[in-house]
C-alpha cells in the first residue's frame, strides 16, 4: 500500500480512473453488439446505431481508453459486417 501523501492520491486517482474506464469500455462493447445484433436482424436502425458507435470508438481513442489503432479496427470490421 501506498505510504506517501502523493502516493495514496494517485492510488485513489487510478481506482477512479480505472472505474470509469470499466464503465465506458462495457458500454463499447454494449454498443458494438446492438450493431451486429441489428445486422442479424436485419433492420433498418443499423446505420444509426453504426453511426453511434463509431462516434463512441473515436471519442473513446481520443480520450485513452483504448489504443487509436484499435478503435479504428473496431471500426473497419463494424462497416464491413454493416455494409456486407
Amino acid at each position: 500500500m501506498a505510504n506517501h501523501k502523493s502516493a495514496k492520491k494517485r492510488a485513489k486517482q487510478s481506482q477512479v480512473r480505472r472505474l470509469r474506464n470499466k464503465s465506458a469500455k462495457t458500454s463499447l462493447k454494449t454498443l458494438e453488439k446492438k450493431v451486429r445484433a441489428a445486422k442479424e436482424a436485419g433492420e433498418d436502425a443499423k446505420d444509426e446505431l453504426m453511426r453511434q458507435t463509431q462516434s463512441a470508438l473515436h471519442k473513446a481513442a481520443k480520450k485513452g481508453i483504448i489504443h487509436k489503432k484499435t478503435a479504428s479496427r473496431k471500426i473497419s470490421r463494424l462497416s464491413k459486417l454493416v455494409n456486407a
